[in-house]
């Protein structure tokens, strides 16, 4: 089946909605073969973004840390990380 370019959803939340109202569908099993693949690949690239966020979240917490007066501090992430990491999960 040949890959179609995927439109990211808005925020993690929407990617979770429509992971679940796609499982829902696939399992009620009133949808044919074809569609059900089209829903499957959808549901791997909202997964795969979903991953995406998520490891971008957890690369943020790791920055924070403790100071030297015991107090928290954070170094803020490029700019440009995230961004680059959607677009190559994009292209996966």
């Amino acid at each position: 089946m040949a890959r179609k370019t995927q439109t990211p959803p808005k925020n993690f939340e929407d990617a979770l909605s429509e992971l679940e109202q796609i499982l829902s569908q696939i399992e009620g099993g009133d949808i044919g073969l074809e569609e059900s693949l089209v829903k499957y690949e959808r549901g791997n690239f909202l997964i795969q973004h979903c991953r995406g966020v998520l490891n971008s979240a957890e690369r943020q917490i790791e920055m924070l840390g403790k100071a030297a007066d015991g107090g928290l501090t954070s170094t803020p992430m490029a700019g440009g990380a995230v961004e680059a990491e959607e677009d190559r999960d994009r292209e996966d």
